[in-house]
């Protein structure tokens, strides 16, 4: 039990997070019973109410892992008003949240322009703190910045490094999770890795043994992906423009490549690096038939779909709606193989379930504590895209090893 917190308060807290009981339970009463470490900090919000008075505007996947975050948060007293990111709203926890009273605006969607105006229409109710996924809700309020907001949080890398410029014109605290150290090597070193592997067999049904797997991008989610899949017996190739980190790559035994090399020879490929366009239409001649293509970062420019589609090589595209894989038939007879229309692969396509667990209880746990300092109201602008400040994640590295020792 993390110090300070009764028995009595984590018993009560797994009704806070799982609000509904009955024999039949779902995914989102297994996640919340599952997050001990928000359970604990939920029983200790129901006391202090960190968020009496304020409402928190969330732009983040909608997913079961998302549900106990929130509920969480409305723990503590606030009220909620969330929309998703592109591609990963769950229907059923759309419907789980609003029964919750929690406002959600939009579903799920692929579509920019009505991405665009979910965020519009959250911003419009003028939310007292942000909790952001990619920078959205933070770009549009460098562009209409309005009173009351005291700040928040960013969970991403990419969505810090869209952020960064903008850094005057929020001019407000927010913490970056994805900058912790707990959340580079619980989240993106172990979990993403495993999630992603997951997802591959999870669309394809097709072995990893002795499969050419290249991956691209040797940061945190590079590297643990790069050794799910050799753990899973793939012959494993890296590439990233950073020699340092090719270096790295190298000394940890993985094959480094020439990149034109490493797509040739690939029956498998796996981007993770947050940047766009690093598969394009223009590496179609190099793709070996029956490739199968899979992107990791948040948004889903890593592999051009689009442009590979409207190329002229391509005879026809295939589509396996209910598999969420798309084949381009080539004009050669080679044959391509998308997974999820390069949306983020652990949460597209069928049963899509994300990262696990106690790795997202760590992160959003991160998010609880980060969006208590903020509203506490003893950050100020210099906090402005930032690293979560080194108390936080000591506070919940020590909680959670009391939960699990």
């Amino acid at each position: 039990m993390a110090p300070g917190l009764s028995c009595r308060h984590h018993r009560q807290t797994v009704r806070t997070l799982t609000m509904t009981p009955s024999s039949h339970l779902s995914r989102i009463e297994w996640v919340g019973q599952s997050c001990a470490l928000l359970r604990a900090i939920a029983a200790e919000f129901e006391t202090t109410r960190p968020f009496n008075g304020l409402t928190i505007g969330t732009a983040i996947h909608l997913e079961p892992k998302t549900v106990a975050l929130l509920m969480t948060l409305k723990a503590g007293g606030a009220k909620l008003v969330a929309t998703g990111n592109l591609n990963s709203t769950q229907p059923a926890t759309v419907d789980y949240l609003r029964r919750e009273g929690i406002t959600v605006i939009g579903g799920q969607t692929t579509d920019e322009a009505a991405h665009s105006g979910f965020i519009n229409q959250l911003l419009d109710h003028q939310p007292d703190l942000l909790l952001d996924n990619g920078g959205d809700l933070f770009a549009r309020v460098a562009e209409r910045p309005y009173g009351s907001l005291l700040g928040g949080t960013e969970e991403t890398t990419s969505g810090r490094a869209r952020l960064q410029p903008m850094r005057g014109a929020i001019g407000l605290p927010v913490l970056v999770i994805n900058d912790s150290p707990i959340k580079q090597f619980a989240e993106n070193r172990h979990a993403v890795g495993q999630s992603l592997f997951e997802s591959y067999m999870r669309f394809t049904n097709r072995s990893t043994n002795g499969k050419r797997v290249t991956v691209f991008g040797y940061g945190a989610c590079g590297k643990g992906t790069a050794a799910c899949f050799r753990n899973a017996y793939s012959a494993v190739s890296v590439v990233d423009i950073d020699p340092i980190s090719a270096l790295e790559a190298h000394l940890d035994g993985f094959s480094t490549p020439r990149r034109d090399d490493a797509i040739r020879s690939a029956d498998v490929i796996v981007t993770v690096t947050g940047s766009a366009n690093i598969l394009t239409a223009s590496d179609l001649a190099a793709l070996k038939d029956g490739v199968i293509l899979l992107n990791g970062g948040h948004f889903p420019h890593e592999i051009d779909i689009a442009g590979m589609r409207a190329d002229a090589a391509v005879v026809s595209p295939e589509s396996y709606v209910d598999e969420g894989i798309e084949t381009l038939a080539l004009a050669d007879g080679r044959r391509i193989h998308s997974l999820g229309a390069g949306h983020m692969a652990n949460l597209a396509g069928p049963r899509a379930l994300g990262n696990s667990v106690e790795s997202m209880d760590l992160g959003f746990a991160l998010q609880a504590r980060c969006l208590e300092r903020v509203a506490s109201r003893t950050l100020d602008a210099s906090m402005c895209v930032v690293p979560v400040p080194g108390d936080i994640d000591a506070m919940v590295a020590s909680a959670y090893l009391e939960l699990h020792r």
